[in-house]
């Protein structure tokens, strides 16, 4: 009885909190990733928001001469082309953001409504590209890995020999190895398993793994049993190889430049005007696509197995 009246004769903590000054965040959106190869590929402004890959038809044998010591004559060629190139054509990622004046006018301290609004929005499209440059049926990574360069893992998990059989398939210059980060854990067991932990490497800041000097790049967009998330502890998956850069003849990503309204390369954002209701409108864009330039500056590592684990003593 004696605590109960105390408790009536003392300040409550939510009275208490009407009168305390409160530390707000600007909203924090989970779903955001690093998007490390948004980060990593070569980027190429198109003009006309059309690349046309041209490429050497190599069914013909270039003619050369070597070694010649006497008079005969020299061998005469030319280099041919394909006769139909293929052609990318931009990628539209779009959406409409409303936002309505009185919320953005009453309740915008500390934090600008339409800014965080705009920002989360262009967080969400950004995701949205990365999942398409791996996963696009048109142009996505993993859909025009050619089908030579497509190896299975030898008993399920990733082991280092699968890289490595990776590595013999993108041997000119390889960039980065692209996995989720499941995959990356098993590959990790598999190195400790043998005794051959795999050593890093800081880019961006970020410490990542590494393989034969090639860093391991993880990725949610490179889905496990079809998800981004897993539940289980099992699962399949894929893991890429890729050699970057249009001097490399190797993957570039493809943009629009000079849009209106620019925000980053290929990314636009247009105010549309207010309606009737007061609400104003804004015009979110993204254009982009992706290349491989040659057959061998990609490579995919397909039925990766990411449930495999060891007991140790």
């Amino acid at each position: 009885m004696a605590e109960t009246k105390i408790q009536g004769h003392v300040l409550g903590d939510a009275a208490a909190f009407q009168l305390a000054d409160v530390t707000k965040t600007a909203p924090q959106y989970g779903a955001i990733t690093p998007r490390w190869l948004v980060r990593l590929l070569d980027w190429k402004p198109l003009e006309a928001g059309t690349f046309r890959l041209n490429r050497v038809a190599e069914d013909k044998p270039i003619e050369l001469c070597c070694g010649q010591k006497d008079e005969r004559a020299l061998s005469r060629t030319y280099v041919n082309y394909v006769d139909k190139p293929r052609e990318y054509t931009l990628n539209n990622i779009s959406t409409i953001l409303d936002v309505h004046t009185r919320v953005s006018d009453i309740y915008s301290s500390p934090f600008d409504q339409i800014q965080e609004q705009l920002r989360l929005t262009i967080e969400s499209i950004k995701e949205k590209q990365e999942n398409e440059l791996i996963n696009s049926p048109d142009y996505g990574l993993l859909k025009n890995v050619p089908r030579e360069q497509r190896i299975p893992t030898r008993k399920g998990p990733p082991t280092p020999d699968d890289l490595d059989d990776l590595i013999s398939k993108v041997w000119k210059d390889p960039s980065f190895f692209l996995a989720h980060p499941r995959a990356i854990a098993a590959f990790g067991r598999e190195c400790t398993r043998r005794g051959v932990p795999p050593p890093t490497v800081t880019l961006f800041g970020a410490p990542f793994l590494t393989w034969r000097g090639i860093p391991l790049i993880p990725t949610n967009k490179l889905l496990v049993d079809g998800k981004a998330e897993p539940t289980g502890n099992g699962g399949k998956t894929n893991i890429l190889l890729v050699r970057v850069g249009e001097k490399k003849q190797g993957v570039v990503g493809l943009y629009q430049p000079n849009l209106p309204g620019e925000q980053t390369p290929g990314l636009s954002v247009r105010f549309m005007g207010l309606n009737g209701q007061g609400i104003g409108s804004y015009l979110i864009s993204l254009y982009c696509s992706a290349a491989i330039l040659v057959d061998d500056a990609i490579a995919a590592l397909e039925q990766v197995d990411v449930g495999n684990y060891y007991d140790y003593k």
